[in-house]
Parts: structure tokens; C-alpha cells; sequence
């Protein structure tokens, strides 16, 4: 049984923003599991979940090694402003030049990110292609690239 809860608990908080034990234990019943506060919290600690900051300033659990969303776009905004030079595109390809051996970190950080619309980058020292899905949804992606630097 206990098993079976963890692994519900850790399906609930990839779905759900659930940021008390309250919700938690909320979202358990309504699958129909019932649970004690002091249950609930040594399942907490078990998983070693633990809070983590969204970009509304909120708070939820999450995995220890899982990347809060608001430290993964401020470290990829970070990098942009600092090392990213032009910005160019044709078709579904868009080529991001940075300064001199900066490109890979530049591509880590916006893989990080994990934009549906972007299928991978590649990066050399100074140059960065990134490989849109869709022709289509290259003008959203420069946009948010360019949000990111500034």
C-alpha cells in the first residue's frame, strides 16, 4: 500500500501545482486514498520532496533534483543577456551566435527550458542551430528568444 501511495503522491505532484499537505491529502482522497497528516508528512520526507519556487512566486512540491521552472528561466535569461550576440533564422532552423566559447552553455540552458516546439539545439563554441518543429512556430520561438534577452 505504501508503495502504491508514493507513487500516486509522485504522479499528483507532476500534474498538479500542490504546494501544502493539505492539497496533497485533498488530491489522495479524491483518488481514494485515505491518509493521516502524520502519514502524509513522513511520505514527504520518504521522497525527499520539497518546495520549490514557480514564476508567480508560489510554491509546490517537487523532486529534490527537479528544476524549479522560475531558477531554469532565470538562469537561461541570465545567459542570454550575457553571451548571446545575434539572433538569425530561414525556414525551421534558427542560428543563435554568442560570444567565443559560450555557445554550449547557452544551448544547455535553453534545452532546459524544454519548449515543446523546439525538437534540439546544437552548439559549437561560438554558434548555436536550433531546430524548430514547424516552420509555423519559429516566429513564437524568436519571440521568446528575444524576451530572454532582455
Amino acid at each position: 500500500m505504501k508503495a502504491q501511495r508514493h507513487a500516486l503522491i509522485l504522479t499528483l505532484i507532476r500534474e498538479y501545482p500542490v504546494g501544502t499537505q493539505e492539497e496533497l491529502g485533498e488530491l489522495l482522497r479524491a483518488e481514494g486514498v485515505e491518509v493521516t497528516q502524520a502519514t502524509l508528512s513522513r511520505d514527504i520526507k520518504e521522497l525527499g520532496l520539497a518546495k520549490k519556487v514557480m514564476p508567480d512566486g508560489s510554491y509546490r512540491y517537487a523532486l529534490p533534483g527537479e528544476k524549479a521552472v522560475a531558477d531554469v528561466l532565470r538562469r537561461a535569461e541570465r545567459v542570454f543577456q550575457d553571451a548571446v550576440v545575434n539572433i538569425d533564422h530561414t525556414e525551421n532552423l534558427i542560428v543563435i551566435k554568442t560570444l567565443n566559447g559560450t555557445a554550449q552553455g547557452v544551448a544547455a540552458a535553453l534545452d532546459d527550458l524544454e519548449w515543446s516546439e523546439i525538437m534540439g539545439t546544437i552548439a559549437g563554441d561560438d554558434t548555436i542551430l536550433v531546430i524548430v518543429r514547424k516552420r509555423d512556430q519559429v516566429a513564437a520561438v524568436l519571440e521568446q528568444l528575444h524576451k530572454l534577452r532582455r
